[in-house]
């Protein structure tokens, strides 16, 4: 693909492009212990003003560009610029003593794999022997920090009695699935991309004269720790059967991970200058074409080389059949012809839309001092979007706060009506037996009508001539017709002369004649034609 001129973001020049900022390596810090702040829907928009959300993307921001081919000196004396690529294996980039201990720390965790087996036999979902992979890391947690952190960052002076172990733990321990639920998804990653953001903060990886010109740091820590939590990831879902943790299905971009995708598409951007502005078009010369990523030929030979065809590659792993049937999200995105800038451009801003912002990705995020659920007195509201009205309270109702205290609470629904009985005027319902306490008085039609019933489904209000709706279930009867109530159902006998209908049919007798006030044959014989038959629960005893 030819590389098209690379237009530019507003916001996004590498003269006002944020870096993560560090703590002070001599001022304490009160660290604490990282706890669950969002606990319903309303929790969310708070998040995304916090500086928790501002550190995350822009900690993401960093690692992205950083991703994007670069213009760099050939050092000869004429000074030209060659384009270097940034795919994966590359030996251009240089690990850190930081990168290499973090590096050791995940060949570790993939030992303890080999060390706890999965249990053998049938199973529906997970294996059980994640959770003992999981709780042999939990118990190793504290060692395996000391080991593969540096000390100052462990030491960093604090106030209180808790440490920087202990929300590094937290984000450590969340990186990796979930024990009880047996899943992972991409709620996880992101509590890995929040240790990474810990250390960084911290102080742990290079200072900040060293990688805010080169960018080397970020793509080690992108090269060389995500890549490999990726494939340590993998092996897990594979050893495991870890469930996808909330998963859209089909319609989702990837059962588990997003991350790669974005990184990935940075990597076929066209390349940048350190002034340059961050790529929304474009890709560098010998990008595949985005279409690649349904062909399988294409995938296994780019995925040794790029983040985005080696996250489809685990899809071909996993999945069967066409590409644009499990993958439909990933098959339409790879329509997109204004080349891997815009991609990548996407790929940020539905991050933010279906991980940041969404409660159930973010609901079990810990928020502790380094990323911190306290508002960011610079951050902008965010805007009102469908994802934001729609996230789920605590009741259920999707009221606001004010609303849950001050409102009532709703009536039951009345009771759902068979298909085939669109046309009921006549069909007593059946009434609960906690809501007769006397007599039955007339009430319009409500409950569960029987198939056969036929005729008009609602009750039409001669003054208005309009229909109104069924009374809510349980609510006092009125109207013309009575329900039928089970036997049980009334502890007071019927009012003299008030006849109930019956619940069962008539027991076999002398028939009524004309003279006894009874009903005539002709009028009968068309009656028992059109009155439907009573319903009668099963367990109805008679009278």
């Amino acid at each position: 693909m030819e590389e098209s001129a690379a237009r530019v973001s507003d916001t996004d020049s590498a003269s006002n492009v944020p870096s993560l900022s560090l703590l002070s390596k001599t001022q304490p810090q009160t660290f604490i212990a990282p706890l669950k702040k969002i606990n319903e829907g309303h929790d969310v928009s708070a998040f995304l003003v916090s500086k928790a959300y501002g550190d995350i993307m822009t900690f993401l921001l960093e690692l992205n560009r950083a991703m994007f081919p670069s213009h760099i000196k050939d050092g000869s004396t004429s000074g030209q610029k060659r384009v270097q690529t940034w795919d994966l294996g590359c030996q251009a980039v240089e690990f850190s003593e930081t990168v290499q201990k973090l590096r050791r720390l995940l060949e570790a965790l993939d030992r303890i794999i080999d060390e706890v087996p999965p249990d053998p036999g049938p199973r529906r979902f997970g294996n059980a022997s994640f959770k003992k992979w999981y709780q042999t890391v939990e118990e190793q947690t504290s060692d395996l920090l000391k080991s593969h952190l540096p000390e100052s960052t462990l030491q960093h002076p604090h106030e209180s009695e808790v440490k920087a172990e202990a929300e590094l733990s937290s984000y450590f321990l969340g990186s990796f699935g979930s024990s009880q639920r047996l899943d992972y998804g991409s709620g996880h990653e992101l509590s890995f991309l929040a240790f990474l953001g810990c250390i960084w903060k911290l102080g742990g990886f290079s200072s900040p004269n060293e990688h805010s010109t080169s960018g080397n740091e970020e793509r080690a820590i992108v090269l060389g720790l995500i890549v490999p939590y990726l494939s340590l990831i993998r092996r897990l879902i594979l050893t495991y059967t870890l469930e996808p943790a909330g998963s859209h299905g089909v319609w989702g971009l990837d059962d588990h991970s997003f991350i790669p995708y974005i990184f990935g598409s940075a990597q076929y951007g066209p390349a940048i200058s350190p002034s340059d502005q961050t790529p929304i078009e474009g890709s560098r010369p010998d990008a595949p074409d985005p279409a690649d990523v349904a062909k399988t030929a294409a995938v296994k030979r780019q995925r040794h080389q790029n983040m985005y065809f080696d996250a489809i590659g685990f899809i071909h792993d996993v999945k069967k059949g066409p590409f644009w049937e499990h993958s439909p999200m990933l098959y339409d995105i790879s329509g997109i012809r204004t080349g891997w800038g815009k991609i990548n451009k996407g790929m940020i801003k539905m991050y933010n839309a279906e991980v940041l912002s969404k409660f159930p990705v973010v609901q079990h995020f810990p928020f502790g001092s380094l990323f911190s659920f306290d508002q960011d007195p610079d951050a902008a509201p965010p805007p009102p979007s469908v994802h934001a009205a729609n996230q789920p309270v605590r009741d259920g109702f999707g009221s606001s706060a004010a609303d849950k205290v001050a409102a009532p609470r709703a009536p039951p629904q009345p009771g759902t009506q068979a298909p085939a009985a669109s046309q009921a005027t006549s069909v007593p319902g059946t009434a609960a037996p906690q809501t007769s306490k006397g007599p039955s008085k007339p009430s319009p039609a409500v409950g569960t009508a029987a198939p056969w019933a036929r005729g008009p489904t609602a009750m039409i209000d001669p003054a208005e001539g309009a229909a109104t709706r069924p009374a809510p279930r349980g609510t006092p009867p009125s109207g013309a017709e009575s329900g039928t109530v089970a036997p049980w159902a009334s502890r007071q006998p019927a009012a003299t002369g008030a006849a109930s209908p019956p619940t069962r049919f008539p027991q076999p007798g002398p028939r009524p004649t004309p003279a006894d006030g009874g009903i005539p044959p002709a009028a009968d014989s068309a009656a028992a034609q059109s009155m439907p038959p009573p319903t009668r629960a099963p367990w109805a005893k008679p009278p």
